[in-house]
């Protein structure tokens, strides 16, 4: 144990800021969110990893274009796959198949996200962004007690029913001294292509309204667009696309806001 404790903290004493990007409940796109931001962060240059800790449900891969991938060792420790330049650590680098279930207990995820933190080659990073599964179970009580000093970012959608879970995330957060950089509200309206008519399918603002309430920074908010749909199921994050779109412009904001925290 002590020399588990001694790895993981030789490891995080070299990397900077960490990034834990949680939501109260599934299906409001925090993984999405994640994987965009650590590119995003990354193609400004910075040094990045990203750990895929939705043990159950890890899509990260997916939508890095590094389906199918193993991990690899050096006979040490772990070694991280390469992104362009970012290094993603995640469950299904250690499954057989992408359709493979992991029925695991919360002892065994607690142990895997140590192995995460203490056996992977991270190296020297400014951030490491990791994207956690929905809710306040496990994995997110263990993120919080093993990395002193993370920040969280929420993600919510702007519907009542998602806010309500995204304020338990906040609590979560504040309970366990997680200081929470801010809420992105995801899904925040969409621009018909067609007559340019703005359509408010799970209203809007209210990510920005429950920032006030609970009194903390409103990071932005992202519309809707096919567009991520698309490169996301192709392997493509939306955020190194090229594209001018809307999202894309909303979510360089937000980097540059976590970026200046």
């Amino acid at each position: 144990m002590a020399e588990s404790e001694a790895k993981i903290t030789g490891n995080l004493n070299r990397i900077g800021r960490k990034l834990v990007v949680m939501s109260g409940k599934g299906g409001v796109g925090k993984t999405t969110v994640a994987v965009n931001l650590a590119c995003g962060l990354a193609a400004r240059g910075k040094k990045v990893g990203l750990m895929d800790v939705d043990i159950h449900g890890p899509n990260v891969p997916k939508m890095l274009g590094l389906e199918g991938q193993q991990f690899m060792t050096d006979g040490a420790s772990i070694i991280p796959l390469d992104k362009d330049g970012l290094k993603v650590v995640s469950m299904a680098f250690a499954l057989p198949d992408s359709d493979s279930a992991v029925i695991w207990r919360g002892p065994l995820k607690m142990q895997l996200i140590s192995q995460f933190l203490g056996d992977v080659n991270w190296g020297d990073l400014d951030y490491l962004v990791i994207d956690l599964p929905p809710g306040t179970g496990d994995e997110s009580l263990s993120i919080a007690q093993q990395i002193p000093g993370s920040e969280a970012i929420i993600v919510t959608t702007p519907q009542d029913v998602a806010l309500l879970d995204s304020r338990k995330a906040v609590n979560f957060a504040r309970q366990l001294n997680m200081p929470v950089l801010g809420m992105i509200e995801n899904m925040s309206g969409l621009t018909c292509p067609h007559c340019g008519m703005n359509l408010e399918l799970f209203k809007r603002g209210g990510g920005e309204l429950a920032s006030e309430e609970m009194g903390v920074s409103f990071l932005g908010s992202l519309p809707l667009d096919p567009g991520i749909v698309e490169r996301s199921d192709a392997g493509r994050p939306f955020i190194t696309s090229g594209s001018d779109s809307g999202a894309v412009e909303a979510f360089r904001r937000i980097i540059e806001k976590v970026e200046e925290v």
